[in-house]
């Protein structure tokens, strides 16, 4: 399978299940991933992170394939700005 038609068939729900796949080295069923099966899924959420996701995140794989690394400023700065877009639930403790 191509680069294109594996990010063209890739969900962001299929990332989110590989994504935590490579976190717990487990799929989703408590099966233990392979070396071989790691490898491979971590190259298809890195490929995702970096063709379609776009990660905000402090460490991401950018279009070239390259690691990036966000400055601790740079990173609460985009926190900022993604918070701000966000509202947030306030209760008063007798609400609870």
């Amino acid at each position: 399978m191509n680069i294109e038609a594996l990010m063209a068939a890739m969900t962001p729900d299929v990332y989110e299940r590989l994504r935590q796949a490579v976190e717990t080295g487990k799929w989703a069923d408590g099966t233990p991933l392979t070396s071989e099966q790691r490898e491979s899924t971590m190259q298809a959420v890195m490929l995702y992170q970096a063709k379609i996701a776009r990660s905000t995140e402090h460490m991401t794989v950018n279009e070239a394939g390259e690691i990036v690394h966000k400055s601790k400023r740079d990173f609460q700065q985009s926190l900022k700005e993604q918070s701000a877009d966000q509202e947030i639930a306030r209760f008063k403790q007798d609400d609870i």
